[in-house]
């Protein structure tokens, strides 16, 4: 009768401890991620799609989350040419840039959140591009509406070479840098 009596308050233990972590959606259509890339003569601007994705929490406190983005919608923001504009995406969505055709996704999960003030959290997680995985660390701002976060990643780490000054000689203006920006603003859904 013991053991029974232990079994089953180990067990309502382990519900109550599961039960507390709400994995809230984000609602895709609402959220919003922009990249900005910047060159030697200027930069280009343009958005990818959120496919999914949810935020944890345990009561108001933001516990992590996941998200995946479908990289075969890529656009351009600042190109008004439309053939310019089309020749700049189709050579984003190419083997030397994201490589979409054989990786359609890219994706984010968190492995460690820690609170810093108010609703700004130290987040650091998974980011895998093209196939290649790297951790990254940046500071989020989360609410059970959505978070928001400005990311500097270093496009290198994910196989993506073209035009870097790391790995290519007299560029000169032609030289793109290594690091790009992405603002990520995810709208849960209600």
């Amino acid at each position: 009768m013991f053991k029974n009596l232990l079994l089953a308050t180990v067990l309502l233990s382990s519900v109550s401890v599961y039960a507390k972590t709400e994995a809230v959606a984000i609602d895709p259509a609402a959220s919003k991620i922009v990249f900005i890339g910047k060159k030697v003569t200027g930069e280009h601007t343009g958005e990818v799609k959120l496919q999914d994705g949810t935020l944890n929490f345990d009561g108001a406190a933001f516990k992590g989350g996941e998200f995946t983005v479908d990289m075969t919608t890529i656009t351009n923001n600042d190109l008004t040419d439309k053939e310019y504009n089309k020749k700049f995406t189709d050579h984003m969505n190419s083997d030397e840039f994201f490589a979409t055709s054989a990786n359609k996704t890219a994706k984010f999960v968190t492995t460690k959140v820690k609170k810093v003030k108010g609703d700004t959290y130290a987040v650091t997680g998974n980011l895998t591009i093209k196939g290649k995985t790297n951790p990254v660390t940046f500071n989020a701002d989360v609410t059970k509406a959505g978070a928001t976060a400005v990311l500097k990643i270093d496009r290198t780490k994910y196989d993506i070479k073209y035009g870097s000054g790391k790995f290519f000689q007299g560029l000169g203006d032609k030289m793109i840098n290594d690091e790009f920006q992405l603002t990520v603003t995810l709208v849960t859904k209600k």
